[in-house]
């Protein structure tokens, strides 16, 4: 079981994949974006050499809980993507994951060129790893609640 994590952007989509186990998030790259359908192609790559059984794409919600200015071209890949694939595709709430991944990069001292071109991935590992860690506390949750 694996899952993959997009950062969808104007420009690149970041990606990030799951470990078999579903515990850990790996950037993988990014995705120069032409159109949908280009992109689309692309990501099938990545959906069939992984053996993807899910995709979570980022949802941009600003700070104060109101939808960015970006929801709908999200909105349009997610509902894009929903028709063409036969697996689970989810929105998670992406706040922060940008700042997240710039500071992530700094720390790593990496310049201002290479953070351009991996922060949407990194972002995207970001994204994965939050609905990951989610997906494990509800099923640990459930494991404790049996047991009882």
């Amino acid at each position: 079981m694996r899952i993959m994590g997009l950062d969808y952007g104007d420009k690149t989509i970041g990606v990030a994949i799951s470990d078999v186990l579903g515990l850990t998030a790996q950037s993988k790259g990014v995705i120069r974006r032409k159109n949908l359908t280009e992109d689309f192609i692309k990501l099938q790559d990545y959906l069939e050499e992984y053996q993807i059984t899910e995709i979570v794409v980022g949802f941009p919600i600003n700070m104060n809980g109101t939808l960015g200015p970006r929801v709908e071209k999200t909105n349009q890949f997610v509902n894009f993507l929903r028709k063409r694939v036969d697996i689970p595709v989810n929105l998670w709430d992406e706040r922060l994951t940008t700042v997240a991944a710039e500071r992530v990069l700094l720390e790593a001292d990496l310049s201002r060129s290479k953070r351009k071109d991996v922060i949407d991935a990194v972002a995207a590992a970001l994204i994965l790893q939050g609905y990951l860690d989610l997906k494990n506390r509800k099923k640990n949750k459930e494991k404790r609640g049996k047991s009882i």
